[in-house]
């Protein structure tokens, strides 16, 4: 059961009496053989197949989740171009006709229950009804691999010996109706690696964001390569990574300014770490889609999280989506970065091509830049950027087309602002050896200046509830997570009530603050 031969076959139970039909029905199922090892990753039928693939909310605009079978479909059909081989069904059942239509592509899929972020005593009972209805309505499904026990449950609430118990009676429920299937917990970033927790389901995937939340992308290899050396008999996988995109641009894009560009910068990072260690059983990008999240009030569209590699109405397939297409699919295709950066002021231009073709050649109004190879299938070339330019990139037999335009100052319709105090990342003026905005708050908090700074001008004015950090009294590893932000990144996450001249006049204090060792 896998992509290249979904072969199903289907089993029919007539009841009889005295040779008269008295009820029928039937069901689809197929046949696999799998496992997860914790050096080689997921075997299937007796070979390494390697999951990449993506979560997926199902939600779209002006029909919620009132879905007809065409979405679903429509949506495996985008995930299918993409070149991905597995979903996470995130954070819920979903409709019979999506497990259909993974059983009918060869899709790999977790399906878990809703028991999200925070453990509830009195909701016991409630997990344990979801996960039996879960399995009993989903056992005959092939792409289900995983039974998915929760998300995230140590985000708000500490580990305690009833949240333990909780998700033993869930581990072994799963394992009782279903001796055939592993179950799977995606964990939070912050939450130990040493955590009780960790250790229930049969294999663990872990929530990694560094790049956007906080961190660096490229700290999420030297992680897992942690967890990998300190647990090798546990198969790891990254349930969910990503970064905000909206149609905001930047030739210098930066963390926190929901550009494509940067979006697409750091899922580039994330392939290179992620897709050549062969330890990694799973691998989920959040998300397939932009999708509706009514608390949340980022990069300029409140209620939504659009860290989708597919906007909201499925219409427009950001750049993010082609580095994938890139490195999984085998249908040939070539595509230029930055369709809708058409306004830039920089010359000459840095243009990305994405192909999983081994050459490719870019004009500049029908003259050559030049032909190159690239083993990670990204390709750098640059481009003259006088007046009206069109760019071409041929690969093979692939064409594509996009047109820049020179200008003299930024295009402000490509610049978020926020309301209140806006600064941009030029604007945070750095010196060597010095602290600045830039810096983590973990890194400033190291010097005792820096932390009555901090604490003075900045942290007493965060509000406790506010945003996508939720209630921070309440979780230490909450806490530790914040630590790895940069100061400007964290007041814009918190929404507190700063003015520019006032996050210049921090900025030009922690300028005067000396690195501590």
């Amino acid at each position: 059961m896998e992509k290249k031969d979904p072969y199903l076959y289907t089993a029919q139970v007539v009841l009889l009496r005295d040779g008269t039909e008295l009820d029928c029905i039937s069901t689809r199922f197929g046949c696999r053989e799998y496992r997860i090892d914790p050096e080689q990753g997921f075997i299937l039928n007796g070979e390494r197949y390697p999951l990449r693939g993506v979560c997926r909310h199902q939600d779209r605009p002006d029909i919620g989740n009132a879905l007809l079978p065409c979405h679903h479909e429509e949506d495996i059909s985008l995930i299918l171009e993409m070149g991905a081989n597995t979903i996470r069904l995130a954070h819920y059942q979903q409709a019979q006709d999506m497990y259909e239509f993974c059983d009918e592509y060869g899709l790999v899929v977790w399906a878990e229950i809703p028991y999200i972020s925070a453990h509830m005593r009195e909701g016991r009972e409630n997990t344990i009804s979801q996960m039996r209805e879960l399995i009993i309505q989903n056992y005959n499904h092939p792409s289900i691999v995983v039974w998915g026990l929760s998300n995230e449950i140590t985000m708000m609430t500490p580990t305690d010996e009833d949240m333990l118990e909780n998700h033993r009676l869930l581990n072994d429920l799963a394992h009782q109706m279903d001796p055939t299937r592993l179950t799977v917990m995606a964990c939070v970033s912050m939450c130990p690696i040493d955590d009780p927790i960790v250790r229930i389901p049969d294999v663990v995937s872990y929530n990694l964001y560094f790049g956007w939340y906080g961190g660096r992308p490229e700290m999420t290899g030297s992680w897992l390569d942690d967890f990998h050396e300190q647990y090798p008999m546990t198969p790891i996988g990254v349930s969910e990574y990503g970064a905000e995109a909206l149609n905001w641009h930047a030739a210098r894009p930066h963390q926190g300014d929901y550009s494509e560009e940067y979006q697409a910068y750091y899922h580039e990072a994330h392939i290179l770490q992620m897709f050549t260690r062969p330890y990694i059983w799973a691998t989920h990008v959040w998300n397939m889609f932009d999708f509706a999240a009514d608390g949340r009030s980022e990069g300029g569209e409140n209620g939504m999280n659009h860290k989708g590699l597919v906007t909201f109405d499925r219409k427009y397939r950001k750049d993010a989506f082609y580095a994938y297409k890139a490195w999984l699919s085998d249908e040939p295709f070539v595509h230029i970065c930055g369709r809708r950066y058409v306004d830039r002021v920089e010359n000459p231009s840095l243009i990305t091509v994405y192909s999983n073709q081994p050459e490719v050649e870019l004009f500049a109004n029908c003259v050559s830049l030049g032909k190159k190879t690239a083993e990670d299938h990204f390709f750098r070339f640059e481009a003259p950027n006088d007046g009206i330019t069109v760019l071409t990139a041929v690969a093979g037999d692939c064409r594509d087309e996009i047109l820049i335009r020179h200008v003299c100052e930024p295009n402000p319709a490509y610049i978020f602002n926020e309301e209140g105090a806006v600064l941009s990342w030029q604007e945070i003026s750095e010196t060597d050896g010095f602290y600045s905005l830039n810096d983590t708050l973990g890194d400033i908090l190291k010097s005792d200046e820096g932390m009555a700074l901090l604490e003075s001008k900045v942290l007493s004015r965060i509000p406790e509830r506010k945003g996508p950090l939720g209630d921070t009294k309440e979780s230490d590893a909450m806490k530790k997570l914040q630590q790895s932000f940069t100061v400007v990144r964290l007041i814009r996450l918190s929404h507190a009530p700063f003015t520019k001249d006032e996050l210049l006049e921090i900025n030009a204090r922690l300028n005067a603050i000396p690195k501590a060792g």
